[in-house]
């Protein structure tokens, strides 16, 4: 009995070792990175992986467990021109990157974990009804709707500002990641989490 365990043991410690050397898009180390939101850090998950692609195996359960930079992916896809084009969403987050290691040089997940931090609201307004009249009151927002509220967000700050502009999607991406990173209120993801959190301010 002690044999197998020792040899258990050891097994679990290569898969790990190995698991640990794995590099996002052949060029990322995820063990790196840190969390320094507390309160997202059960609901973001960093397992190192080469490709970010589970082919839904955590559709309908407990999305944590998927790799939070195929959650971009998928937010990415979620427009009327990349709609199930999981590819091209996969190259723009892939080149976006690149753009933010050029221009940081961070690692571009770092990065993107403080603009999830800061782009997340932490409060928001829901309708209770009472005697007929709807009225607003201010809740606060769970952790995982916030790492959802904030990957939106920057998404959609990226689709807007790259319509009808010289610019790629990919270089918007990689600027409102780097915006929000920073707290740049002028940035759509921070300037819409202000005004979320600025009307629920007015419902409490």
């Amino acid at each position: 009995m002690e044999e197998e365990r020792v040899k258990e043991n050891k097994i679990n410690d290569i898969s790990s070792n190995v698991l640990d050397d794995l590099l996002l898009f052949d060029k990322w180390r995820l063990g790196e990175v840190v969390i320094n939101n507390p309160s997202i850090k059960n609901y973001v998950s960093l397992k190192s992986v080469i490709v970010p692609h589970t082919c839904g195996r955590h559709k309908g359960k407990d999305k944590s467990k998927e790799n939070i930079v195929e959650r971009l992916i998928n937010k990415v896809m979620r427009t009327e021109k990349n709609t199930g084009k999981k590819i091209k969403a996969y190259n723009i987050v892939k080149k976006s990157f690149e753009i933010i290691n050029e221009r940081t040089g961070k690692n571009p997940v770092q990065v993107l974990i403080d603009a999830i931090g800061n782009a997340g609201p932490r409060e928001e307004t829901v309708h209770l009804k009472y005697a007929g009249l709807a009225v607003p009151k201010s809740v606060d927002t769970s952790p995982q709707r916030r790492v959802d509220e904030a990957l939106m967000f920057i998404t959609k700050g990226a689709s807007s500002s790259s319509f009808k502009n010289k610019k790629t999607i990919e270089d918007c991406l990689a600027s409102e990641i780097i915006a929000a990173a920073k707290y740049d209120i002028k940035c759509y993801s921070i300037s819409k989490k202000e005004e979320k959190e600025r009307v629920a301010k007015a419902a409490r």
